[in-house]
């Protein structure tokens, strides 16, 4: 069974940087998709950045040249590091992990405030 856990987001001033993690367990050989998604009350779950295929990334327009996605294969780990963080970008950001094109599971979440 795939389990996720996230950490690293807490309370930054605007232009500030956070770095997320999320460890991945219970999984047999690569994903399909991992990356990170992030929600406000109210809006839908928006995609932040994922990896696809191990190599292929993509990010959502808003966080363009300011957020990174990384994977650490040896931790099992993937990160987001987070840069130039706006007011807006206060959500909270879910780890996913997908197995297939069809199944995947989502991480507990874990919120980010920008706010000064």
């Amino acid at each position: 069974q795939v389990q996720l856990v996230e950490s690293g987001g807490g309370l930054v001033q605007p232009g500030g940087s956070l770095r997320l993690s999320c460890v991945v367990s219970g999984t047999r050989g690569s994903p399909y998709l991992i990356g990170w998604y992030r929600q406000t009350p109210g809006s839908e779950r928006e995609m932040v950045a994922y990896i696809l295929g191990g190599s292929k990334t993509d990010y959502g327009d808003s966080v363009k040249g300011r957020f990174t996605i990384s994977l650490d294969n040896a931790k099992n780990t993937v990160f987001l590091q987070m840069n130039n963080l706006k007011p807006e970008d206060t959500a909270v950001y879910y780890c996913r992990y997908k197995i297939s094109s069809i199944y995947g599971v989502w991480g507990q979440g874990t919120q980010v405030t920008v706010a000064s």
